[in-house]
């Protein structure tokens, strides 16, 4: 025992003394970084005087200086959590709290939440309706955080690069070899990436989306305590692994809901996130960062593996977790079958409702909604009224065209990207639809439309009661959807060709859409 973990283990014995005397029950929980005390409502996290190369925690100014961080940081989405560094004084046996004289060590002091609600060990908990919170938490969080500057160098192509790179070589000498195929195709596959998209992790700087963000967003870092979403446990130690494109963020979360058998929520929250964003251009990006966070979590597994005293049934079940990130590495970087999907039919039909409840059973489809767009492209939330009358303000027709056209070059990008967009829109007109069918045949991609038919009847009621509720994207009401009516034009031979219709009385299912585009897949 070093004389520092020595210093440590005995200031932890006397801080649990010190709690206990107040009567106060003292958990002690360790990780490989810190030790954390819980007790009543509070929880005091201690830094290890470590230096892992990674992170440094060797002097007591470091620890001092990485507890601010840690507060600081944290705060941004935990507020309520992190409430501020203690200063410990006394001496190891005999510690106080904020108390008086020379600091010896800090402290983080959170109010202590239930660890039952970890999301990493509570699947149930993760609703459809939380995965949505998680997505508008983490936009939000993104769309107010610092971007790095030109001169910095975080998210320069090189540096995105180096770890992923590192990473192979590291679990290679962690397990002597082992998994060498999968590892060597595995980063094939990440410098073939790096240098298609090379250009686009430039443009990604240039345009502000490298950001000092959480760094560490896993369901393991994810609580609901009282109906409270707590995201905590953010990278204070290392810039490097915080100043990251938004991309990388969320690919983390993704990637970890996938590991974790919630594929669907995955799609859910992507597609929630890109809609709050707009960071269509983004995903891109996804699935390379998707291999490189799966490879870091194979890391890990590989680096538990070589813990001494490992019993034979923990050493199977850690095999078996990196077996298992490699093989979700190697299925991001398959190819999915892509497509095209248009929605048809006038305001209230129910597009956006089925269409948001087919997106978590469709791999790889990717919602564009033309009310949303159309309020993004006025420089509006899509929650904001826009106060435009019949044909007029952001409903002109020639700003329904720009929406259109809007919406056509994202389906393109979203098709290069490898994704298959399904453009929630009314396409009333031939003139709407045409583009995309053409834009489908151009990439070779299946294309299917979902004609939505409710009796006229249901149609004004639903309208005349989404009107009078207030609160919904969509700003049509009467008079809109009777204007809609009177100019639809109906669908061609052509587009009467591959139509699936929905109704009131017959729903489609997402295995009847999977079977139209893709049969036998």
């Amino acid at each position: 025992m070093t004389e520092n973990t020595d210093f440590h283990h005995r200031l932890l014995t006397g801080l649990i003394r010190l709690l206990e005397s107040r009567g106060e029950a003292v958990t002690r929980i360790e990780t490989h970084i810190s030790s954390v005390l819980l007790c009543g409502n509070r929880a005091y996290k201690i830094k290890k005087p470590l230096d892992l190369g990674f992170l440094d925690f060797s002097t007591l100014e470091r620890r001092r200086f990485c507890c601010e961080e840690e507060v600081r940081l944290n705060r941004r989405l935990a507020p309520d959590i992190y409430l501020g560094v203690v200063a410990v004084t006394g001496t190891p046996e005999h510690p106080q709290l904020g108390g008086e004289g020379k600091p010896i060590e800090y402290a983080v002091e959170m109010r202590r939440f239930s660890q039952a609600g970890l999301l990493s060990d509570a699947s149930e908990a993760l609703t459809p309706e939380l995965a949505d919170a998680i997505a508008d938490r983490l936009a939000a969080f993104h769309a107010g955080i610092e971007r790095a500057g030109p001169d910095q160098p975080y998210g320069d192509p090189q540096r995105v690069l180096f770890p992923m790179t590192q990473n192979f070589d590291q679990i290679r000498d962690l397990t002597g070899g082992a998994a060498a195929r999968p590892l060597q195709q595995l980063e094939a596959w990440t410098r073939q990436q790096y240098q298609a998209l090379e250009p686009t992790l430039r443009r990604r700087k240039a345009e502000g989306f490298i950001r000092e963000c959480h760094g560490d967003l896993h369901l393991g870092n994810i609580a609901v305590d009282e109906g409270t979403l707590i995201i905590f446990d953010g990278i204070e130690f290392n810039p490097d692994l915080r100043w990251i494109d938004t991309m990388n963020e969320l690919a983390f979360l993704l990637m970890d809901l996938d590991g974790r058998g919630h594929p669907g929520l995955a799609q859910r929250v992507l597609n929630r996130y890109l809609e709050q964003s707009g960071d269509y251009a983004g995903v891109a990006l996804i699935r390379f960062y998707q291999v490189y966070r799966a490879m870091v979590r194979a890391k890990v597994a590989a680096i538990r593996l070589r813990q001494p005293g490992l019993d034979a049934a923990a050493g199977a079940a850690l095999e078996q977790e990196f077996s298992g990130y490699l093989e979700q590495a190697a299925g991001y970087t398959r190819p999915r079958p892509q497509a095209l999907l248009l929605t048809h039919g006038p305001s209230g039909s129910g597009k956006s409702t089925v269409t948001g409840a087919l997106l978590e059973r469709l791999p790889g489809v990717i919602r564009l909604r033309s009310d949303v767009e159309r309020k993004r492209l006025a420089g509006m939330t899509a929650a904001a009224a826009s106060g435009s009358g019949l044909e007029s303000g952001i409903y002109t027709p020639a700003f329904s065209r720009r929406t259109y056209r809007r919406l056509l070059d994202l389906s393109a990008a979203l098709l290069e990207a490898g994704f298959s967009p399904l453009v929630d829109a009314t396409f009333l007109k031939q003139a709407q639809r045409r583009p995309f069918l053409d834009l489908a045949e151009q990439r070779g991609v299946p294309w299917l439309i979902l004609d939505f038919q409710v009796p006229l009847a249901e149609l004004r009621r639903r309208v005349s009661g989404r009107k009078a509720r207030g609160g919904d994207v969509s700003e049509a009401d009467l008079a809109v959807l009777e204007r809609q009516i009177e100019g639809s034009e109906p669908l061609d031979d052509r587009e009467q060709a591959r139509v699936l219709t929905w109704t009131p009385e017959q729903p489609v299912a997402a295995e009847r859409v999977r079977e139209c585009l893709w049969p036998g897949a």
